[in-house]
């Protein structure tokens, strides 16, 4: 028998060779590539109104629309529940509500054994990440679940390798700064006023002792060896609507408009009495549903705030870039929710209508294309978890429901790729696609009703008769029957 010549060639075993020398440089440049770190900045109650980049000419945020000009604002970004602590949970955990524990604002401390081993920041640690947590970014400041400095549980036992608030500062307790007034002075529930404007240095609220901390520990992250996770979660403008008074006199209350549905809308709203804005605050000058001089002041004041927190975002990324700490960190500014002011006929955010659900998020990563190009695609908070992971090269859980976001911020013009839900209390939900919102209201059992927005004509949306509407409520209300818990 013949014998079979061999087809490999000189040629060709050099050329195999060379192919496999290039992946194995090429997989050996990875390793030692260092992971990006990622820093994470949260702000509370941040309403999409008042955000300059996305055409908010009447306020001042020179520094959040400065970083989005050089990153990938989402101008379509929707939280799971209008409330912090449930909003939260659902960040952290990558995964809307399923059960109805996930739902208050003890919603972290109440589950955190569910997920603590999968929660954001312990994924991270368990993947050789420092992790670092100031101010608020879980519910309660600093992750501690009290009103006082010792022996309070930890909300998220295990996550951080530090979770803190600015120690030296002049507020008693975590729970005083969450809700500080000037100097370390605390809210007096029911009594306090809903705004206050001192003048002081932006030390004077807690603000500007978080992000005076958070450049302190940027100074030490830039010589560490090791990747690290850190975040950085301000208070405002989260009521009362505090600021030193020098960001008060930027305005004129005459400049800050009246939300449009606020005109349509001037009565109180069913849905709730506003009661975050009316009980734990002394309404001294009167009802901003009746008394529009005081309704103005206080959109001026939450202006104000605003504008104080950017100016604290400012100096947490000026130091971040000082220290060069851009060239190889993933960067996202994040609101927890927005807040009606008057929307509705309502002033705070407990609600599933588009002013409470929707707020900023901003990313930023090394190298990223097409910068400062905005984002209309419809994304949620749990889209965060898996776009981390994704820019930081660590796996994914597999049962997250949010979706990597790295198609977007490759590629502005990517549409959405799923819904954005949103929860609140027993039996309420709503569903966001392009041009419509669904509320449906129901019980244990039963359907008790919708409410329909139309968004085809309208950013805030027109409210339509859901009754001359059957067939779009018949093809949004499918989507509720992917959500097991609510739909059974």
């Amino acid at each position: 028998m013949k014998k079979r010549r061999s087809s490999w060639t000189l040629s060709s075993v050099l050329s195999l060779f060379l192919v496999l020398l290039l992946i194995s440089c090429k997989e050996k440049a990875a390793l030692d590539k260092p992971r990006p770190n990622v820093l994470f900045i949260a702000m509370d109650d941040l309403n999409n109104e008042y955000l300059g980049a996305l055409g908010a000419d009447f306020v001042q945020t020179p520094y959040l629309d400065d970083f989005s000009g050089e990153a990938r604002l989402f101008s379509r970004h929707y939280i799971q529940v209008p409330s912090c602590g449930p909003a939260r949970a659902a960040l952290l955990r990558g995964k809307r509500p399923t059960d109805e524990s996930f739902l208050p604002n003890s919603a972290i401390l109440n589950t955190y054994e569910e997920w603590e081993i999968q929660s954001l920041p312990r994924w991270f640690k368990d993947h050789g990440y420092k992790t670092l947590s100031l101010g608020k970014i879980s519910h309660y400041p600093g992750g501690l679940a009290g009103e006082g400095w010792a022996e309070v549980p930890e909300e998220m036992p295990g996550a951080w390798d530090r979770a803190w608030v600015p120690e030296n500062a002049p507020w008693e307790t975590p729970e005083g700064m969450m809700h500080g007034y000037a100097n370390g002075v605390p809210r007096d529930r029911g009594h306090s006023p809903a705004w206050e404007a001192f003048d002081g240095p932006d030390t004077t609220y807690p603000d500007g002792w978080v992000a005076m901390e958070a450049v302190e520990v940027l100074e030490e992250l830039s010589q560490a060896e090791s990747p690290w996770f850190f975040c950085v979660g301000f208070f405002k403008p989260h009521l009362p609507f505090a600021a030193p008074k020098k960001y008060f006199d930027i305005y004129d209350p005459h400049d800050i408009p009246v939300p449009e549905d606020t005109v349509r809308h001037p009565e109180p709203s069913s849905w709730h009495p506003s009661n975050e804005m009316m009980r734990n605050y002394g309404q001294h000058t009167g009802h901003p549903q009746t008394d529009q001089v005081y309704a103005r002041q206080l959109r001026l004041a939450y202006a104000a705030a605003t504008t104080y927190v950017d100016a604290q975002v400012g100096q947490v990324l000026e130091a971040f870039k000082k220290l060069g700490l851009d060239e190889n960190t993933i960067v996202i500014i994040w609101s927890d929710h927005g807040f009606a002011l008057g929307h509705q006929g309502i002033w705070g955010k407990h609600s599933l209508y588009e002013v409470a659900l929707k707020s900023p998020l901003i990313i930023r990563f090394p190298g990223m294309g097409r910068p400062g190009e905005i984002s209309d695609a419809i994304v949620e908070a749990v889209d965060v978890y898996p776009t981390l992971t994704d820019l930081a090269g660590l796996p994914t859980p597999g049962d997250l429901h949010g979706n990597s976001l790295r198609p977007q911020l490759e590629n502005p013009g990517e549409p959405s790729s799923k819904p954005a839900f949103a929860f609140y209390g027993r039996g309420q939900t709503s569903v966001r696609v392009d041009e419509w919102r669904l509320l449906q209201h129901r019980d244990d059992d039963n359907i008790l009703g919708y409410e329909l927005f139309d968004f085809r004509n309208n950013d805030e949306g027109i409210r339509m008769n859901p009754d001359d509407y059957p067939a779009v409520i018949s093809e949004l209300s499918e989507h509720f029957k992917s959500l097991p818990w609510i739909s059974r």
